[in-house]
């Protein structure tokens, strides 16, 4: 995460130094309002960072130990170690918010900052990829059920994560920390404004337009499909499109504030700085809503608590599309095409 979250100030004045030292968790803005938004939004990410590693925990375990591997898990673990890795790294995050002073070093300075980042990238990629598998299972169903495999998906998502971390070195470069007296501050060092508004533009692009209207496409392809399927449980989409929707509106304040800062000439500082610190809350919020998506969805609060994780997301997580209309007389490659598409009346 950005921890300064304001990053025209390591190059606006001239000089990087002097200048970070106004970039240190939440910008004191010497106002009420300041501090009650600061103590709202540590409390936040406590929550955050508490109900994150438990739950994105509990994702791990049951799908590494409880669930039989399959492609559809194997999205949903890595999907779950990514949030996982990022609310590891942000109680540091909560220590810089509340004392504006960074005693963890310079590694750990880089790699808190590269943690949302990191996860930003492996989420969204994630996402296109079970948007384009499922998009596949439905259009595609003979060929899905001869290639899709366990070890292809694995090696896919490797090549997800070499990608995400290419993509996030930015943050392991650029990130710096200064002294001043006794405080130690993480700021972010560009070495000049075209520099900044490559790297925002990059992390805007590859980290969210491209991947989002790819999943767009994706999803209008697969809606336009199932209207012709006659399916028992619709719940693998729901968390599907639950997931999509999170992510899109957690992301979507954040990448405006950043964007508008590269024009901060035209800009109240004060209502960037708000923004940018609200944004930056809300991306990390998306980090723990996923665990919640796969037990919640599709019924009500009750229900849920009456049944066990296990089984809940394990539903979540379905591979099978059990559809009606299933003959099991017919050749293995129409049975898959008849557990899939509504036969034609």
């Amino acid at each position: 995460m950005e921890l300064d979250y304001f990053e025209y100030d390591d190059y606006s004045a001239g000089n990087e130094t002097e200048n970070s030292s106004n970039s240190s968790g939440f910008t004191n803005f010497n106002s009420s309002q300041s501090q009650i938004l600061t103590h709202i939004l540590v409390s936040v990410n406590i929550i955050i960072s508490l109900v994150g590693l438990g739950g994105n925990s509990l994702v791990i375990w049951i799908c590494g130990c409880k669930m039989k591997r399959t492609v559809i898990t194997t999205w949903y673990t890595s999907l779950a170690i990514s949030d996982f890795l990022f609310c590891a790294f942000l109680p540091l995050q909560v220590v810089y918010m509340i004392t504006s002073h960074w005693p963890f070093g310079l590694v750990l300075c880089k790699l808190t900052s590269s943690a949302l980042f990191l996860n930003m990238y492996s989420s969204v990629f994630l996402l296109v990829l079970i948007s384009m598998d499922r998009c596949l299972m439905i259009s595609f169903p003979v060929w899905s059920h001869n290639h899709r495999t366990v070890p292809k998906a694995c090696g896919v998502v490797l090549l997800m994560w070499l990608l995400s971390a290419l993509l996030t070195l930015p943050s392991l470069i650029f990130r710096q920390i200064t002294v001043h007296g006794s405080v130690t501050q993480c700021y972010t060092s560009y070495m000049d404004h075209s520099m900044h508004r490559a790297v925002v533009l990059t992390r805007f692009i590859c980290g969210f337009l491209i991947p989002f209207l790819m999943i767009v496409f994706c999803s209008s392809v697969l809606g336009f499909k199932l209207r012709r399927l006659t399916m028992k449980s619709t719940k693998p989409y729901k968390v599907m499109a639950a997931l999509i929707l999170s992510f899109f509106f957690c992301w979507v304040p954040y990448h405006s504030f950043v964007l508008i800062e590269l024009d901060l000439d035209n800009h109240s500082v004060e209502v960037l700085q708000t923004g940018l610190q609200v944004g930056a809350t809300m991306a990390a919020a998306n980090s723990f809503i996923s665990p919640i998506l796969y037990v919640f969805i599709g019924n009500d609060f009750k229900r849920t608590l009456k049944r066990s994780l296990t089984s809940r997301i394990e539903e979540a997580m379905a591979e099978d599309f059990r559809t009606g209309g299933f003959n099991h007389s017919k050749c293995r490659s129409m049975e898959v095409i008849n557990n899939l598409v509504k036969p034609l009346t």
